[in-house]
């Protein structure tokens, strides 16, 4: 276990839930916790509560009106008209539920929390799964996120006197809500590796490419070959030359396979890498998490994460508490009727390459989503 990596949860997540139909009425981050621990790769010495964040330091990046409208809908729990037209609360993505101010400000806290840690030089890499609510915009909620906590993070890392901050994003979803607070700041490098035409960028909204901004559309069924072709000859090679001080890095499991609103196809062995290849660079390393629909798919594959990040081996098969763990969850789906047995049993998905690299590459770096 490295000593200077912590992990940042909350058992807030245990028992909050968006809703019986939502896509997040799975467990997620809580599961990840009881995996870790299964497997002797968590306890007191590395692992930390999260605060709940306060008023004033969402308000930092989050109109004081949306706050207090978040606040008061879960106070009320109901979706006033006006709550729905004017901060998009109340909807299908973003419904009123028990904890819609608690839950992600809790997010929020841990973030903020991992940005003090790191700035402050008490850890090196910082963990928090329930972050990279990268959608969230000023004054409403956008696909899922209430509050944006990798602005947040941005922020308060800034506040600490960091110069130079890299956020790197592998989630299937485009981090419009993020690249939209920061592509003006020099001192910050948003690069993100996404699904082409996958909500909120459709496929004819164009991506920025600039000096501080980065995006790679990648194609329907592109798999891990082309996913570490981009990877490697295109998003490492900007990110080591910016040299950043700190990079942020969000690793939302929707891009898996086996994930049911993505079809990147990738395995969890790519995100591994990912996270591998940004932790051997990166002087200071904070990873969250991000979307991720499948209770099984993210919880294998943020537990890796943190078995990468903490320098934990990973085990051919998993010992019986953690399957236990993994056969105890229900997925209302299709695909959740009669999973896979390796699901169960293992914490790495089974090979998956994908279309040859160069075309796909080509392909990808047009971008043109082939018919």
């Amino acid at each position: 276990m490295r000593a200077d990596t912590v992990f940042i949860g909350s058992e807030i997540y245990r028992t909050s839930r968006y809703g019986r139909r939502h896509p997040l009425a799975i467990p997620r981050v809580s599961t990840v916790m009881d995996l870790c621990r299964a497997l002797g790769w968590l306890d007191e010495s590395c692992y930390l509560e999260s605060p709940l964040a306060t008023v004033d330091e969402l308000c930092r990046f989050h109109d004081p009106a949306y706050v207090a409208a978040v606040m008061q809908a879960e106070r009320t729990q109901k979706a006033t008209p006006e709550l729905i037209a004017k901060h998009n609360i109340g909807k299908l993505e973003n419904p009123v539920y028990g904890e819609i101010f608690r839950r992600p400000a809790t997010a929020v806290g841990a973030s903020l929390l991992a940005a003090d840690l790191i700035a402050s030089d008490r850890a090196r890499r910082v963990y928090t799964p329930a972050g990279g609510t990268h959608h969230g915009r000023p004054d409403r909620a956008s696909g899922f996120c209430y509050f944006n906590d990798p602005v947040l993070a941005i922020l308060r890392l800034q506040d600490h006197g960091v110069s130079r901050i890299a956020y790197v994003d592998v989630d299937a979803h485009h981090c419009d809500g993020v690249e939209d607070a920061t592509h003006d700041d020099p001192s910050v490098l948003t690069l993100s590796i996404h699904e082409h035409g996958r909500w909120p960028h459709r496929a004819d909204t164009p991506h920025r490419h600039t000096p501080t901004v980065g995006n790679w559309p990648l194609p329907r069924g592109s798999g891990d070959n082309l996913f570490r072709s981009i990877f490697d000859q295109e998003l490492l090679p900007r990110l080591s030359a910016f040299a950043p001080d700190v990079v942020i890095m969000q690793c939302g499991a929707d891009a898996l396979a086996d994930d049911p609103l993505s079809r990147l196809e990738l395995t969890n062995r790519a995100i591994w890498r990912a996270v591998r290849s940004i932790d051997r660079i990166a002087p200071r390393l904070i990873v969250l998490g991000g979307g991720g629909y499948n209770p099984w798919s993210v919880a294998r594959c943020w537990t890796g994460i943190w078995g990468a990040l903490a320098g934990f081996a990973r085990p051919s098969r998993l010992p019986a508490g953690a399957e236990q763990i993994l056969r105890g969850l229900t997925w209302h789906r299709q695909a959740g009727r009669n999973p896979p047995e390796h699901w169960f049993t293992t914490l790495a998905d089974k090979a998956r390459e994908g279309p040859d690299a160069q075309v796909a590459l080509a392909t990808s770096m047009s971008g043109v989503e082939p018919s």
